[in-house]
């Protein structure tokens, strides 16, 4: 009888700790301590702080649970340190209990055995609250390990102010940036207008656009035209691509695209470029005013419009940003860190937190009631307006979710490097035949041969 009773008790602590979404047995009087990594800076560490405060003190308080923070300075270091602790390489932390991250991070502790699959702790009702392909992005071997937070996709950054000048004087309209063609016109004539500013000094043009990530306008490029940029982890150069390739080489050419190894906002922020396409986390770093290279400011107004097409292609952008993984330890503090997650993720929490970094929400109700209402509350005329367009791109677009494999990363650089030194190349070569009558023609065989070079 006592061997019966011990199986059945064994029994029943095994049903609740192993329970989609059930509570468990935590004890306000001896709260469970679990400890949260993450790479927010700035704005975005301060909302998270003040959230993880709000937490502690209420939810936290009545189920006794406390998150301590660590903030680590970059999605890369924050890699590493997720990487040496899991290998136990001396010297390393302990694993926290969640860290943000990508599924690359996901993989590594999941290699390690140290990975929580969280459905054990989200019922099938409980995901359904969210939307399907942010839950997808974050499944790997039918886990799901990475959970999402706050994410984030491409929009186009527009110095309206800058724009409204070139608009007015060569009859550009807004409406051609819904293009990278038009995109990639507007900036050779962008290009031309402000170097006829300066005629005593040649070829003294601004650049009119750049990106974030020439990798990601591939990516997405060619998913817009139907195509695959990415196939069996190696670039795929097909007719499609020759699409999104010929206006990049022109417009980089002639003096219209920015090469910059920087960030966009960098450019932004002293004039020297009117727009640029990254992502919507990165409008914190775009203000009200800019600085010229004299020290001259000059205060200005942006639009942040839905990110552009391919001439004929559907309307796709990339899906951005991490979330959130949970690492094994107890089963107390598993369930604990999955309930910090649903707090965090719950409408109310997760508005408060994108509505002040640029992120986007992650529930159903959030994307389609919640964020309608938080608009009208944001003081920030760059969010507000960004979660408009948000709101647009939710209704009209699709979101591509770029694959997951160990060479990725070095794939993406090799890219970028090859594709920005081709830029540079046909830039010193165009300047130096202009002179020559046959200037466009060369110019065409010169582009051929690059691109030629570059599939190789």
């Amino acid at each position: 009888m006592k061997s019966i009773k011990t199986v059945c008790l064994f029994l029943l602590i095994l049903i609740i700790f192993t329970g989609c979404g059930e509570n468990k047995p935590l004890n306000p009087n001896e709260p469970v301590i679990i400890t949260l990594w993450h790479n927010y800076g700035g704005q975005m560490e301060e909302t998270m702080n003040d959230l993880v405060d709000e937490f502690n003190a209420s939810v936290g308080k009545e189920q006794g649970i406390i998150v301590n923070i660590t903030s680590v300075s970059s999605s890369s270091a924050l890699y590493d340190k997720i990487v040496a602790s899991a290998d136990g390489i001396p010297g390393s932390s302990e694993l926290p209990n969640i860290t943000t991250g990508y599924p690359k991070s996901a993989i590594i502790l999941m290699n390690n055995d140290k990975l929580v699959d969280l459905k054990e702790y989200f019922s099938q009702d409980e995901l359904d609250q969210y939307l399907p392909r942010f839950i997808e992005e974050g499944i790997i071997n039918d886990k799901l390990a990475v959970f999402p937070t706050a994410k984030s996709t491409e929009v186009l950054f527009l110095n309206k102010t800058l724009f409204d000048r070139f608009s007015d004087a060569v009859g550009i309209s807004i409406d051609s940036l819904s293009t990278f063609e038009g995109i990639s016109e507007a900036a050779i004539k962008y290009y031309e207008w402000t170097d006829a500013q300066t005629p005593d000094i040649p070829n003294d043009g601004k650049a009119f656009y750049t990106s974030d990530s020439w990798f990601n306008v591939a990516q997405v490029g060619m998913n817009q035209l139907g195509d695959t940029f990415i196939v069996d982890k190696a670039v795929n150069y097909t007719d499609n691509y020759k699409r999104v390739w010929d206006p990049y080489i022109e417009a980089a050419a002639k003096g219209g695209f920015a090469i910059y190894n920087g960030y966009s906002s960098d450019l932004a922020k002293t004039g020297e470029i009117v727009c640029s396409t990254g992502s919507t986390a990165g409008i914190l770093f775009y203000g009200n005013t800019i600085t010229y290279k004299d020290n001259t400011k000059e205060n200005v107004e942006y639009e942040i419009l839905p990110y552009p097409v391919f001439k004929s292609g559907k309307k796709v952008a990339l899906q951005r940003g991490g979330g959130m993984i949970v690492t094994k330890s107890t089963k107390e503090k598993e369930y604990a860190s999955a309930l910090f997650l649903k707090w965090f993720t719950a409408p109310e929490q997760n508005m408060k937190f994108i509505s002040e970094t640029g992120y986007l929400p992650v529930t159903r109700d959030a994307f389609e009631v919640s964020i309608e209402q938080y608009i009208n509350k944001v003081d920030n005329i760059n969010i507000k307006k960004l979660l408009k367009t948000a709101v647009t791109m939710y209704n009209e677009y699709d979101f591509y979710i770029p694959p997951v494999f160990d060479e990725f990363d070095s794939m993406e650089k090799t890219y970028t490097v090859r594709i920005k030194q081709a830029a540079l190349d046909a830039r010193t070569s165009y300047l130096s035949f202009l002179d020559r009558e046959d200037a466009e023609e060369a110019f065409k065989h010169l582009t051929q041969n690059i691109y030629d070079a570059l599939i190789e």
